[in-house]
């Protein structure tokens, strides 16, 4: 017979239970952690004091008017200048860097332009330089937990080898690899397809939050996806999982920069958008600002952009149909460029959905922006780089304090 979990094996999982809860959902009182993790005051009390022994939350009285009268529950909330992650995107026209706060706190961010030919040398110095000047600013005895990149691409889960990436060359920089030794925090950096990261973030912060099967779609120049089912991101044998840009949905259309012809990147990406819309011509606006002149263009009335968008509104109808009748989402989410596409089109886009969709698979899916804006997969790479602490808080917090990460003070605290 197969033994049950231990003493050690329980505790643990209520450690990164009620660290989890108080990171995603806020400051909460002993009561309230109590009653929604169906744990015993008593229990819950040994669990804060460990968690505040090891600095990764605190205990204070409750703040502002309605206190109840008689003794007040203790408030539980994390040590957001304390315990942080670095968070990296990399897009094809910006570069962010951020330090992320225990509680998903953005404590700090650096943000660059850069050109879509760069040298990846070029970038991996820019995102180096940025995570230095942040650790730098932290506190004297915080300490850095995790640190996860997004990337335009394919990345292969088991190294985290970037397979392809068709408007960002890399080449064979080992990205995260080379950023964790120039890093020198003694943390590996993991690498992330963006949209996978972007559905992760909307899942647990933003527009998908009690939603456990959505779809997420991302545009930069190109289209990328993430699919959560049943409250897991969805990432197939490899980890290649979401790459819907890629889906035909023109067969012998527009070419792809895959190689293929007709892919839904390819009908419905930025460039497309520009070129549909007359706006090929080099110009002082690119990327998501290129995009959004269009859609600005339309709403007052131009008909050459309302025409650019009611033609990629087609194909982006025709894509999201195909996902509803596949995975039967409750919630379709557009962000990145797809998100100022999806404003100036949602007409069109629901239009073909509800001509190309089942009628049982549609009926209940709902069409969402991004809640999070343009930081969903800097948010996602934040969530990303926490999920270790947050499933054995205290093991991990210990390994890192060993090799004294993130400052001299750090393993003396």
């Amino acid at each position: 017979m197969k033994a049950g979990p231990s003493q050690e094996d329980i505790r643990r999982h209520n450690l990164g239970t009620l660290l989890r809860f108080v990171h995603l959902r806020g400051p909460a009182s002993r009561a309230t952690l109590a009653e929604s993790l169906g744990l015993n005051r008593s229990t819950i009390m040994a669990l804060t004091s460990d968690l505040t022994a090891a600095g990764l939350v605190r205990e204070e009285l409750p703040r502002g008017p309605g206190r109840r009268a008689g003794r007040p529950s203790l408030v539980v909330r994390p040590e957001s200048t304390r315990v942080y992650v670095l968070a990296f995107e990399v897009g094809v026209d910006r570069l962010v860097v951020a330090r992320v706060g225990l509680g998903g706190v953005i404590l700090d961010r650096r943000e660059g332009t850069r050109a879509r030919d760069s040298d990846p040398s070029d970038l991996l110095g820019m995102l180096v330089a940025g995570a230095r000047s942040l650790v730098r600013k932290a506190e004297r005895d915080a300490v850095c937990v995790g640190a996860a990149l997004g990337f335009p691409g394919t990345v292969r889960r088991s190294d985290d080898m970037i397979m392809f990436g068709p408007n960002l060359d890399v080449g064979d920089l080992r990205l995260g690899d080379a950023l964790s030794r120039r890093l020198g925090l003694g943390i590996p950096v993991s690498v992330c397809n963006d949209a996978n990261l972007g559905a992760l973030a909307e899942h647990e912060r933003g527009a998908g939050v009690n939603c456990d099967n959505l779809i997420y779609l991302h545009g930069d120049v190109g289209v990328g996806g993430g699919i959560i089912a049943h409250g897991r991101l969805l990432g197939g044998d490899e980890g290649f999982g979401g790459e819907i840009g890629h889906m035909i949905v023109n067969p012998g259309g527009r070419q792809c920069a895959c190689g293929s012809k007709g892919c839904l990147e390819a009908e419905v990406g930025e460039r497309t958008l520009l070129a549909h819309a007359g706006r090929e011509e080099p110009s002082d606006k690119a990327g998501r600002d290129a995009v959004r002149d269009v859609v600005d263009a339309a709403d007052r009335g131009d008909i050459v952009a309302r025409e650019a968008l009611h033609r990629v509104g087609t194909w982006l109808g025709l894509g999201v149909a195909n996902l509803v009748n596949v995975f039967n989402p409750g919630l379709v989410i557009f962000g990145g460029t797809l998100r100022d596409i999806y404003l100036g089109a949602a007409a069109q886009i629901r239009s073909v959905l509800a001509t190309g969709a089942l009628d049982a698979s549609r009926e209940k899916v709902r069409l969402r922006t991004a809640a999070l804006g343009d930081d969903t997969t800097l948010v996602g790479a934040a969530e990303f780089a926490f999920a270790e602490v947050l499933s054995d808080p205290l093991q991990v917090l210990a390994r890192l304090r060993s090799v004294d990460v993130a400052s001299p003070s750090a393993s003396g605290r």
